[in-house]
């Protein structure tokens, strides 16, 4: 489903070659709250969603369930999205939804809750739509049912040692998990139960970032960026109001920097690949001194994930930011300061090199 394109907004400041739809998959076992989050998401003010949705079955029960403002469907229908031959029924809707005229913020997957978020995160990695980029697995996990002895999701009982395996191979894609149902435990056994579901997650996949969510009232800036604070006054204020009823989430931490002149390759190289504590997003434009002049390149890092993309030409003024529930913003203000202060080198070979990788692997 698409939020109406809005002829009148400005266009981004990253659109041009470089601009690649972002992709989040939406992932979790079957009653999950997967719909949950992504409504929740859906009334981010401003923002302008694609959203794929994966029913399980001919009958579009899901797409019935998410809520706001959409146009059409982009509903895959007949089975879980790992079983689809060769991916072709998901690229096709990623090439609809990521057309540069609807000019989405990101493209939301809700899987069905028998796929598997591994095989679900490769068809993303290698699909064929050249006009997006991975973005991240978010993982909804009940914690009311797996503060259940034995119990294995919607799989029924099962040896606890075979379930922490399983558990732990179905986070190996996971950079995002969101633990809901917090709520409705216990309130003494609250505390364990969260940090044991944490521990099976950090077991799949250790630089996935656990935070803890009522009713799926997640900080939107952990998944996409938001195209403006407020609901444009022309359209109908039917998020305001679903937003309204809602309390308001915890905002994710963040620290940001402006860079007004060219930076270290070798610093910009070591930031992306090692980015500060609790940092599970870092995107921004940068300018590198290379052989002849300078590059211009548009970044984006998620969990481990990172994408560099070539900018048309380098520019004027670039800008970093870090995101995170956990984030070190000490740490993390140290780091991009770092970055900013350090006079330009002249071109270091082996670290363009490194970004010149991380761009290929990035198509």
């Amino acid at each position: 489903m698409t939020i109406p394109a809005r002829p009148e907004a400005a266009p981004s400041p990253h659109d041009g070659s470089a601009r690649r739809v972002p992709v989040v998959a939406i992932t979790g076992r079957l009653g999950a709250g997967k719909t949950t989050l992504l409504n929740h998401l859906l009334r981010t003010p401003g923002a302008r969603l694609g959203v794929v949705v994966n029913d399980f079955g001919a009958i579009n029960v899901d797409a019935g369930l998410v809520t706001g403002q959409v146009d059409e469907a982009a509903a895959i229908s007949g089975g879980c999205l790992c079983c689809l031959p060769e991916s072709g029924g998901l690229d096709d809707a990623l090439e609809r939804l990521s057309a540069p005229r609807l000019r989405l913020d990101a493209i939301l997957i809700e899987a069905s809750g028998v796929a598997d978020p591994v095989a679900l995160a490769r068809l993303i990695r290698f699909s064929g739509v050249e006009s997006i980029r991975p973005a991240g697995v978010v993982e909804v996990v009940d914690a009311l049912e797996e503060s259940r002895p034995g119990h294995d999701g919607d799989r029924g009982t099962a040896d606890d040692a075979d379930d922490t395996e399983v558990t732990t191979r179905r986070h190996a894609a996971t950079t995002l998990a969101v633990i809901g149902k917090s709520e409705l435990l216990v309130p003494a056994e609250r505390d364990a139960v969260t940090a044991r579901i944490a521990e099976h997650v950090t077991r799949g996949n250790p630089a996935a970032v656990t935070v803890v969510a009522e009713r799926g009232r997640i900080d939107p800036a952990l998944v996409f960026d938001a195209a403006t604070a407020e609901d444009p006054a022309d359209e109908l204020p039917i998020a305001r109001l679903l937003r309204d009823a809602e309390h308001h989430h915890a905002h994710a931490r963040s620290a940001s920097i402006v860079l007004h002149d060219a930076v270290s390759a070798r610093t910009l190289l070591d930031l992306l690949e090692s980015p500060p504590p609790g940092a599970y997003r870092l995107k921004g434009r940068v300018r590198v001194p290379a052989a002849r002049g300078e590059r211009g390149y548009l970044v984006n890092v998620v969990g481990r994930q990172v994408h560099v993309a070539a900018l048309p030409s380098p520019p004027e003024r670039g800008e970093l930011v870090a995101i995170g529930p956990g984030l070190d913003v000490a740490e993390a203000g140290r780091r991009l300061d770092e970055l900013a202060e350090q006079p330009s080198p002249r071109p270091d070979a082996t670290a363009l090199r490194g970004l010149a990788r991380h761009r290929r692997l990035s198509r």
